[in-house]
């Protein structure tokens, strides 16, 4: 790879890393100047590509996980019962405006970052549960929040 592709990507990848973990811009910056091989640099841009990784190395450590990128969808939906409720359910988190993407692929992101399988159909009945369970309890933490606030 060259180096300015792999520097591109690194710093992409920090940039998910970031977002995906809820890290803003203050604490990023807080954690890049902590960090003494980076010479007090705060900014990617001025990072090279070994400083990069080191970064990326931090926001795996506190959390990030990168997935393969989803592929283009050539083959059929997991049409089983256990995976039309995980769908139902994402999509019910999407409708209530809880989950910003409702897709196949993001739906496909979110068991990755569970239970690292890339697709419905290769969910055992005991990971399918536990996606199913967990959608469950996010679903009822948004609606007590919602009630907590007073319904706004």
């Amino acid at each position: 790879m060259k180096k300015s592709n792999e520097r591109t990507t690194l710093i992409r990848l920090i940039h998910v890393g970031r977002r995906e973990i809820g890290m803003d811009d203050e604490s990023y910056r807080m954690m890049l100047a902590n960090m003494p091989a980076l010479g007090g640099r705060t900014s990617s841009a001025d990072l090279s590509i070994r400083g990069l990784s080191l970064v990326l190395d931090a926001l795996k450590a506190k959390g990030f996980e990168i997935c393969p990128k989803a592929k283009p969808q050539s083959r059929r939906l997991a049409d089983d019962e256990q995976s039309r409720l995980i769908r139902h359910l994402w999509l019910q988190l999407a409708d209530a405006g809880i989950v910003r993407d409702r897709s196949e692929a993001a739906l496909a992101k979110f068991v990755c970052s569970m239970v690292k399988i890339e697709a419905l159909q290769w969910l055992t009945g005991s990971q399918a549960s536990k996606v199913i369970e967990n959608l469950k309890q996010w679903q009822k933490r948004e609606v007590n929040k919602q009630q907590n606030n007073g319904g706004t």
